[in-house]
């Protein structure tokens, strides 16, 4: 069988993670790559991953590689919101050609942009092929995960998940999206005029939850707080002096009919073991039985997303065109042999 072509587009840390990736696997190939950043376009791909790659010249004009016929899939790894990467997946789409997205909003987009996901469904539906937006939150932790565990339930009254990580291994992007470094007028100044915020995707993982369960959800509260340190921290990219802020404690509360139903916790902060705290991802959900998963420490976010992206691409190959969710899609699973040989011809 021939192999399974991909593009990437975005040779961020995420992006290199998956082009390493798929470099160590059989049955897959890069055969694009799109970046804009001057150290990293006109060279060769090889150069880039730092790993042995194929013959593929990084550019920074995606209309060169993003053609008709050029690849099975390509993967979006250049923003977080659905507007920002809107224009990008439509050319995607007009190529005719599946996606997967890491944006983490488009993995359920019309919780917050409903006329933006009808058109990514339909001009991806009249072309024949599927998006996907997924990651490792949103797109497996406090959703998809969720909505597995609850498929051993007759009854679901409430679900709970907590996600605990450590911002240390990210660079200054997230530092700054984060807060981290401020201090706490900084923070609420921040939180105001929305340069901090938080982490991106609760709506859009309440939405998937409640829509995979049937729940009808009246509203979504969210809660933004400043995570205060009382000790001196530092990564290569921030240094947090005690009374500073070293993370956000986002909280967002999901109700149905007037009863809180969905609580999802994400507090995020650097070295949190400068303060005892452990990292980890939890799962409570109330019913019959009652469920409690805990993994620690958390599942890694980086690997995890760069992960879900590539082990996702036959399930999004062999999907029904339009956009779709992970709801929609068979379970996640590593993807240890030929990949080529899972794509239905």
């Amino acid at each position: 069988m021939s192999n399974v072509r991909v593009i990437i587009w975005g040779l961020g840390a995420m992006g290199i993670g998956m082009g390493r990736m798929i470099a160590a696997k059989q049955g897959i190939e890069i055969v694009g790559a799109i970046d804009t950043h001057p150290e990293k376009a006109q060279k060769q791909l090889s150069q880039v991953l730092g790993v042995a790659a194929p013959d593929v010249e990084v550019t920074s004009d995606p209309t060169k590689v993003i053609k008709p016929g050029a690849a099975d899939v390509v993967l979006v790894c250049t923003g977080s919101f659905t507007r920002e990467v809107y224009p990008q997946l439509e050319l995607v789409a007009k190529a005719g050609i599946n996606c997967i997205t890491i944006a983490e909003e488009v993995a359920y987009p019309a919780a917050q942009e409903p006329a933006l996901a009808q058109s990514l469904h339909k001009m991806y539906d009249e072309a024949g092929v599927t998006l996907l937006g997924t990651g490792i939150n949103p797109g497996f932790v406090l959703d998809a995960l969720i909505i597995a565990l609850s498929g051993v339930c007759t009854h679901v009254e409430s679900i709970r998940a907590v996600r605990v990580n450590d911002l240390a291994p990210f660079g200054p992007t997230v530092m700054r999206t984060q807060g981290v470094g401020t201090t706490p007028a900084e923070f609420h100044s921040g939180i105001e005029s929305g340069k901090i915020v938080g982490h991106v995707g609760f709506p859009e993982s309440m939405s998937l939850i409640a829509t995979a369960l049937g729940i009808k959800l009246d509203r979504i509260e969210q809660v933004k707080e400043p995570i205060i340190s009382d000790t001196y921290r530092e990564t290569p990219h921030v240094k947090v002096a005690p009374g500073m802020v070293a993370g956000c404690k986002h909280i967002a509360y999901g109700y149905s009919g007037g009863k809180l139903v969905l609580t999802l916790e994400h507090p995020q902060q650097i070295r949190p073991e400068a303060e005892s705290v452990n990292t980890g991802d939890y799962i409570y959900i109330t019913g019959v039985p009652n469920i409690s998963m805990a993994i620690a420490p958390e599942i890694p976010g980086g690997i995890g997303t760069i992960a879900m992206t590539v082990n996702m691409i036959p399930a999004v190959i062999n999907a029904s065109p339009g956009l779709v969710t992970m709801a929609d899609l068979p379970i996640p699973r590593a993807l240890m042999g030929d990949i080529s040989a899972l794509i239905k011809r």
